[in-house]
């Protein structure tokens, strides 16, 4: 499905550019330990940004249709855990606000709703 090829897009690039902004603009002007949660934000943000681009094309293929809605399911909650994840933490670091980490494990736990909904589109296939 194209609007996930392009949402996965978005993703991959925000990884890459914050990464660069981290390193380059941030690193000297935080301690290390707001340095290590900007990396795992960055190393999250990757990860499921080329999660959701093999689910893009996963919904691209001809698939049964409960499997492709699973699938469908899986890509919204990657892309939205993704966001809630990553981007509270790169928000809270950059902007001093800790107060935004209270959307962080909102975002891990939408990630493993993504991740059991895979494992549902796959289970529910293989039968």
């Amino acid at each position: 499905m194209y609007p996930f090829l392009a949402l996965a897009g978005a993703l991959g690039l925000l990884s890459v550019g914050f990464g660069a902004f981290s390193e380059h603009a941030l690193q000297p002007r935080v301690d290390a330990e707001s340095f290590r949660y900007l990396m795992t934000a960055i190393r999250y943000n990757q990860v499921h940004a080329v999660v959701l681009l093999a689910l893009s094309l996963g919904l691209a293929a001809p698939i049964a249709s409960d499997t492709w809605r699973r699938l469908r399911l899986a890509a919204w909650l990657m892309f939205a855990g993704t966001v809630l994840f990553s981007v509270s933490i790169y928000l809270s670091v950059m902007l001093g606000i800790p107060a935004l980490t209270y959307f962080t494990p909102v975002g891990g736990v939408t990630l493993m709703l993504a991740w059991a909904a895979i494992i549902w589109a796959g289970w529910s296939a293989a039968r």
